[in-house]
């Protein structure tokens, strides 16, 4: 077996479940998940329409570049999403299964693991914990850039010493962030593109949550287009998209990549090696979603409103803002992160995860400690009654 699989660490809802065991919770009060970032909001009928009426397809084998009228739909939604010129639809945009397999396939065929030394992958630190197995499998070592609430949650990338700048061959942002969902700034970006001018690394811009912010006139900076705005081309830099959360079809698997043409051009092949073509039918329902904003504005509008509604309960007890963008509340608590999870799961049969689960020991410290993520994907009426539990809460 590859060596490499040791190194692999148990993913957190594992981990969520072990310190849970033998534990009964309050068997008086309904069961509130907010542990799992899974969008629960219905799936629009454009989409589930389009899926059945083009189910005949399921009888032909896809092509792993998928069909055309995909990628230049996806090409539509770029530029008009972040009014720019968008990537070309042949050489530049590939449909894949959701960012989650993309995000660990990429790493796979971009590191070369022949090096002298170790190749170096840079992510966020709390991060999403495929980039961390992505990097190992790849034969690569992480190197963690803590994001802390006294840094605003940023990535300090000149806090990297240039000995690793030098081994770094991938560089994994996500923005917005999850669980802060801190939004890069242009000055952020153009920090990031210059090191990567200097020291030849590539970008992988998770962007998964890109669709789920709070001022419909003010959507967040995307990477693509930050390098435009700073008169770059995609050099270096690819960005994951997805429809899970846009359009709540997390059980679709769809989502995109889009940026430099070099570097998808290779990432094709293996792709294609890989045998990870989007089914046909799945491709028609992308196309449906991609055309529609209306059930996107809707879906946008439900998050607000139980930030609106949850969030003042959950200051009055809990250290808590809401974030740049994305569903989630990264909360401080006010013992260790795990004591509290457990004594919400006992006590009010709510469930959240503790956050140094989402992060690793790194330069002294753990990022995630004594922090809570809450995902606000429940129905409104349980995000609320969750928020009124933990606001009578009284810690014994």
């Amino acid at each position: 077996m590859n060596e490499n699989l040791d190194k692999l660490q148990p993913y957190p809802f594992q981990r969520l479940r072990d310190l849970f065991h033998g534990i009964t919770p309050n068997q008086q009060l309904k069961p509130i998940n907010l542990s799992i970032g899974e969008p629960k909001h219905e799936t629009p009928s454009l989409i589930k329409n389009a899926l059945v009426d083009h189910l005949s397809g399921l009888s032909t084998y896809p092509t792993t570049a998928g069909i055309p009228e995909l990628r230049q739909t996806i090409a539509a939604w770029i530029a008009r999403r972040y009014q720019i010129h968008a990537p070309d639809a042949e050489k530049a945009i590939i449909p894949v299964n959701g960012s989650r397999e993309a995000l660990f396939a990429f790493a796979q065929a971009l590191i070369n693991p022949t090096c002298p030394q170790t190749p170096i992958v840079i992510c966020p630190n709390p991060f999403y914990q495929i980039y961390e197995g992505a990097a190992f499998l790849a034969g690569a070592e992480p190197y963690f850039l803590n994001t802390l609430p006294e840094n605003n949650h940023a990535m300090d990338f000149a806090s990297v010493p240039e000995s690793i700048w030098l081994r770094t061959q991938l560089v994994y942002v996500c923005s917005p962030g999850n669980p802060s969902g801190k939004v890069m700034s242009l000055e952020q970006w153009k920090e990031l593109f210059t090191l990567s001018d200097q020291y030849g690394f590539t970008i992988a811009a998770d962007e998964c949550y890109s669709e789920i912010y709070f001022e419909e006139k003010l959507p967040p900076l995307g990477a693509l287009q930050a390098a435009r705005m700073l008169g770059r081309d995609f050099t270096r830099l690819v960005v994951f998209s997805s429809l899970s959360k846009r359009s709540n079809v997390p059980g679709m698997r769809s989502g995109f990549v889009a940026g430099d043409s070099k570097i998808l051009e290779k990432f094709l092949i293996y792709r294609t090696y890989h045998g990870c073509a989007m089914s046909p039918a799945i491709q028609h329902a992308s196309i449906a979603a991609w055309n529609d904003e209306a059930h996107v504005v809707e879906n946008r509008r439900l998050y607000a409103e139980k930030f609106q509604r949850v969030l003042p309960m959950l200051q009055d007890v809990l250290n808590v803002q809401r974030p740049d963008a994305a569903f989630y509340l990264w909360a401080r608590t006010p013992i260790s992160d795990r004591e509290y999870a457990i004594k919400l799961y006992r006590d009010l049969n709510i469930t959240v995860l503790p956050g140094s689960y989402l992060a690793r020991d790194a330069h002294g410290t753990n990022p995630g400690k004594n922090f809570i993520r809450m995902a606000l994907v429940a129905p409104l009426e349980e995000c609320i009654e969750a928020a009124k539990r933990i606001n009578n809460y009284v810690l014994d």
